[in-house]
Formats: structure tokens, sequence, C-alpha cells
């Protein structure tokens, strides 16, 4: 008798607590939050790491790949591509200074390093008016253009005007979400005769509190070996 009704206290016991514990909730609309907030949370991205599948395009020749990217929103980066698992560009860029085996002519590397880092760090536009479109915003300044779905605060295109004159274009598709963050998971760059598609297979937001955190265990690491 006594066991039967401990075994009832304790499953009452848990299910009143199931009740009691906070339930997951999604996350507010783009229309609930806003466009300042939006952006606002997004900027404490420093940098991302990511895995992707790869298409680069030229009218004449297609190639296809695999790769990995860690960029950061400096616009430091270091990308890896594969085709048929063997490596065929690896490119780096730091403080502007850009490497890459085999080289790259002057288009390809504005795609795959500014073009690259302003397509997926589209959150850091400066200085932009706002204009209220039917179902989309678009935001502008002199050197960058952007359209943002009113649903989802994601971009469905953006457009990159360089003072040479030409003319950098992305259209981004298939959102998805990690981390609890919204992101848009393939995007096409154009630029000249060329195109640049990536398709991200697995990604990771690294934010800034947690990089300075990083930063100061090392450097506690550090002062530990010293002493």
């Amino acid at each position: 008798m006594s066991k039967n009704f401990l075994k009832l206290f304790c499953i009452s016991l848990l299910l009143f607590l199931a009740s009691c514990a906070p339930r997951a909730t999604a996350p507010p609309l783009f229309e609930e939050r806003g466009l300042d907030e939006v952006i606002s949370g997004l900027s404490g991205i420093s940098r991302i790491d990511t895995t992707f599948s790869v298409i680069f395009e030229k009218p004449d020749s297609e190639i296809y790949g695999d790769g990995t990217l860690n960029i950061s929103g400096n616009g430091d980066l270091e990308m890896k591509v594969y085709t048929l698992g063997f490596l065929v560009l690896e490119l780096s860029s730091h403080n502007g200074a850009v490497k890459s085996n085999p080289g790259l002519d002057s288009t390809k590397k504005t795609i795959l390093t500014q073009g690259l880092r302003d397509s997926i760090f589209w959150w850091d536009i400066k200085d932009f008016t706002v204009r209220d479109e039917d179902g989309f915003y678009l935001l502008r300044n002199p050197g960058r253009e952007i359209t943002l779905d009113k649903k989802n605060g994601l971009p469905t295109k953006q457009q990159i005007y360089y003072s040479n004159g030409k003319v950098l274009t992305v259209y981004y598709d298939n959102p998805a979400r990690e981390e609890g963050i919204l992101y848009q998971s393939k995007m096409k760059i154009e630029l000249s005769k060329y195109s640049v598609t990536l398709t991200v297979k697995n990604i990771h937001f690294i934010m800034q509190a947690a990089k300075h955190q990083a930063r100061g265990l090392r450097q506690q690491s550090l002062l530990s070996l010293h002493l």
C-alpha cells in the first residue's frame, strides 16, 4: 500500500514539475522585433565558421566542390575548397593582404574576399535609408542596396557598387536556423562573367562576447605559465 502510494506521489510530483518548467517558444516574428533590433542582434557576431558546397561558374565551364570557411566581420578569412577529395583552392585574407593557391584574377579575388564578406555580414551596412515596399524593406546607401523580406528579416538580394563602375549582385535563398539565428543557407554571387554559388552544410556563429572570453582565458593561461 505504502509503495503504491509512494509511486503515485512521485509520478504526480514529476508531472507537476514538468508543467512548471519553462516552455520553449518560437522567436518573435521580424515584424514584432523591428529592423533596428534584428540588425543589433546580428551585429554581435564576430566570426562565422562553416562547411559548404560550391559551384564556380563562367560562360564556358562549371567547377563543383566542397569547402571550409572561417570568416570574420573585419574581412579576415581562411578558405579551402576540395574537388573529388583533392585540394583545388586555398585562399586567405588578413588585414587586406590576399594570398591564394592557385593565383586568382582580380574579379575572382573580389568575389571570394570583399564580396563574400559583404554577402555574409550583410547587416553591417552603414548610414542607410529604408524604403518600405510591398512585402520588403529596401536598405540603401551610396555603396550598397539590400532587399529584406518583411516576414523573416532575411535578405533576398544585395547589390554592391564599386568605384570602378562594376556591380556585384548577390541572390539569397533557403532560410535556415542554427544556434537560434535565422540565416540564408544559399547565396549566389555574380560579378562580371563569373558567379559563385555557396550552399551551407554546417555553420557556427562566434559572438563578440565569446571571442573576448576566449582571449581572456588564453591570457590567464599564459600568465599562469609565467608564474
